[in-house]
């Protein structure tokens, strides 16, 4: 039998129980004008309580995806369930407890940002407008533009832009939190801070849906992720399974590394690669020890520093899996 080439989509784990499931799609697809196939036939199950990553490289079928699910767009065919109600037929009703940060924030430059949320929360048909200036101010001290909340938006950098439509989804208690590419712009800092406020929001109850091409912020922050490539669903699952299922690399740490690298490869180590004084390469399959390889290195002189096998990560997953380099830092 023919194995399947890299770019045809894996068997894939559906994930949780629909009925436990907080985002289903069956057969999701989504074709424009012209027959550019954008999203095709996406099986997706995003379980209640779970900080889901959505990855792909950028023009994976992401963002059409998520403006599918929100009702923004009609799907060419396939269905979408949100909160368990029917996508778009049920916006209404399903719009109101999910929070959005879709394409970044649509934002009046010439008003503060403390202006900016009132406007969005007056926009809320739901929400007590007693109480409006209790909640603005809570949600610009939970993305730390408390010190900026009277400048004019148009002052903002980006990531100060994408604080202020996070805090704009953050003004209502939310079942759902959707969020696509939510650290675009932001510095390192302002990363691990939109991670830990992640991590917070889902330990209170919210299922975070978030998309983003960042391997790194998936494996930091997310329990469980799916992976896009040209449209189609590659796999989805926990991400600790996601990357138990890719082999780790070896490494190997010496000042003679051209002459490592020669040895590891006469051993019969694939893909061998060389960074300054670190030789990587695949761990050899079988019942080969890695004893025998560092034996080797020995044997030849190679003066060995550090010798093992690292974990795999969701890097390594996803080359595996698609045969395709990734964008790591962005």
């Amino acid at each position: 039998m023919e194995e399947p080439s890299a770019t045809e989509p894996q068997k894939v784990d559906r994930g949780d129980d629909d009925d436990d499931a907080v985002i289903v799609t069956r057969a999701l697809t989504k074709r424009y004008r012209g027959g550019q196939l954008a999203v095709d036939t996406l099986d997706l199950t995003v379980p209640a309580g779970s900080v889901f990553g959505f990855l792909g490289p950028n023009g994976s079928g992401k963002t059409t995806t998520i403006r599918m699910l929100m009702g923004l767009i009609e799907p060419t065919s396939g269905t979408a369930r949100v909160l368990g109600r029917p996508m778009p037929r049920a916006t209404r009703a399903v719009l109101p407890h999910v929070g959005a940060l879709i394409e970044g924030p649509a934002l009046y430059g010439f008003l503060s940002g403390r202006d900016n949320l009132a406007r969005y929360d007056a926009a809320d048909p739901t929400a007590d407008p007693r109480t409006r200036r209790k909640r603005v101010a809570a949600a610009l001290d939970r993305v730390g533009l408390t010190a900026a909340a009277g400048k004019k938006a148009k002052a903002y950098s980006l990531g100060m832009k994408q604080r202020l439509g996070l805090a704009a989804a953050l003004l209502q208690p939310r079942r759902l939190l959707v969020l696509d590419e939510p650290t675009n712009g932001l510095d390192p800092q302002g990363m691990r801070e939109i991670r830990t406020l992640v991590r917070e929001l889902a330990h209170d109850g919210t299922t975070v849906f978030l998309s983003s091409h960042l391997l790194d912020e998936i494996e930091q922050v997310c329990t469980h992720a799916a992976v896009m490539a040209q449209g189609r669903l590659i796999t989805q699952g926990a991400v600790a399974e996601l990357a138990a299922g890719a082999r780790g690399r070896l490494v190997v740490t010496t000042p003679d590394a051209a002459d490592a690298a020669r040895v590891l490869k006469e051993q019969g180590v694939a893909d061998v690669a060389v960074t300054d004084d670190r030789v990587t390469g695949e761990v050899p399959d079988g019942d080969r020890e890695l004893a025998d390889l560092n034996a080797a290195l020995v044997k030849a002189g190679v003066r060995v520093r550090g010798f093992g096998a690292e974990r795999a990560s969701l890097e390594d997953a996803f080359v595996a899996l698609t045969g395709e380099g990734f964008d790591v830092a962005g």
